[in-house]
This record gives structure tokens, sequence and C-alpha cells, in this order.
């Protein structure tokens, strides 16, 4: 050990005066370009699907009026056409309650909905977002493979909020697989 390593390694660390900014840093700006992407997708606070309808509090799942639920296929899912029922046409649904995740801060959600249909089909999208503001709300039409998403913008905490989408005119048959509950993603511009 060097005598300036040794009086480094035994002084008391009071008297040692260190200026951290003359660090040298391991990684470069492209070291980090590597490791990180941006957009940022967080993970989904609560996916919700056929297996898995009841998250924390009173998140849960509603379905209105479904063909068929299976829920042991190789993808799980719930299938349904139209016919007229008293909420106006078969539809899923999805409650969340933001502080049973422990979220105590006004924050924006998307909910967005794993859906399929083999001709397109008309859903109309909605929903509740207790004091905050929705977006992506209205008629949309589904065709093949999408996510459908619904923005709950604004929402309090100790809100009770929900997403939608329902098939209230005629059209083909469409099938729901889940329904995922998150951030919208972080995006940095520079």
């Amino acid at each position: 050990m060097s005598e300036e390593s040794y009086e480094i390694a035994t002084a008391a660390f009071e008297d040692r005066g260190i200026d951290l900014t003359t660090f040298e840093k391991d990684l470069t700006l492209e070291d980090w370009a590597k490791i990180v992407h941006f957009p940022w997708f967080p993970p989904p606070i609560e996916v919700i699907s056929p297996t898995k309808t009841i998250g924390k509090g009173r998140t849960n799942l509603t379905l209105g009026s479904p063909d068929i639920l299976q829920t042991d296929a190789a993808t799980p899912y719930a299938s349904f056409s139209y016919r007229p029922t008293p909420a106006g046409g078969p539809f899923v649904s999805v409650h969340f309650q933001p502080a049973a995740y422990g979220i105590t801060t006004t924050a924006t959600y998307v909910i967005a909905f794993l859906l399929e249909a083999a001709s397109p089909v008309t859903l109309n999208a909605g929903g509740y977002a207790g004091g905050g503001t929705l977006g992506g709300v209205g008629p949309k039409t589904l065709a093949g493979k999408k996510s459908m998403s619904v923005v709950l913008g604004n929402v309090p905490a100790n809100g009770q909020v929900s997403a939608y989408f329902q098939q209230s005119s005629q059209g083909g048959p469409w099938t729901w697989y889940s329904t995922s509950i998150e951030y919208p993603p972080l995006v940095i511009e520079i």
C-alpha cells in the first residue's frame, strides 16, 4: 500500500475533504443509450382477465351478456355478439380503486383492453373518472387484434373509477382477452 493510500485509509472520515464531482463515471452516454429506452413503459398496476377477475380493493371485472366465458382455453377469453339487452348491449367493464394499490396522489391512468374481431364492429368506449377527465371515449371500430384504451385523467387516489367497451348496434362478434391498468408511458423530450 502506498503512503498516500495509507493516509487516505487511516485519516479520520470527517477530516477528509472529497470533491464528489471529480469521480470518474464508468458508464458513458452511449452505454446509457443501450440500457435505457424511451418512451419508458412502467409495468401495469393490475391486469384483469377471465382467470383473474378481482384485483385489490374494489378493482374488478363486469361482463355484460357474453356468449361464452372460456377460462380453460390456451388463452382464456370472453366472446360477445350483439343482441339488445337492458344495459344496451354486450360489454366488458373494469372498475379500479387506486388507493387499494397504495396510490396516494392524483394521477392519470390508461385502461387498455385487448380485443379481437374477425370483421369490423363498432364499440362505444366510455367510463367514469371520479372527478377527473375521460379521454379516448366514443365510438371506435375494432377489426383484427387491437389494444383499445380509455384514458382516465387526474383521478383522485380515493376515487373508484371505471372504463368499458360496449356494442350497442348490429355488427360482428368480438372477443375480450384482458384489461391492463397502467400509468401512461414516461416520455422525455430533450
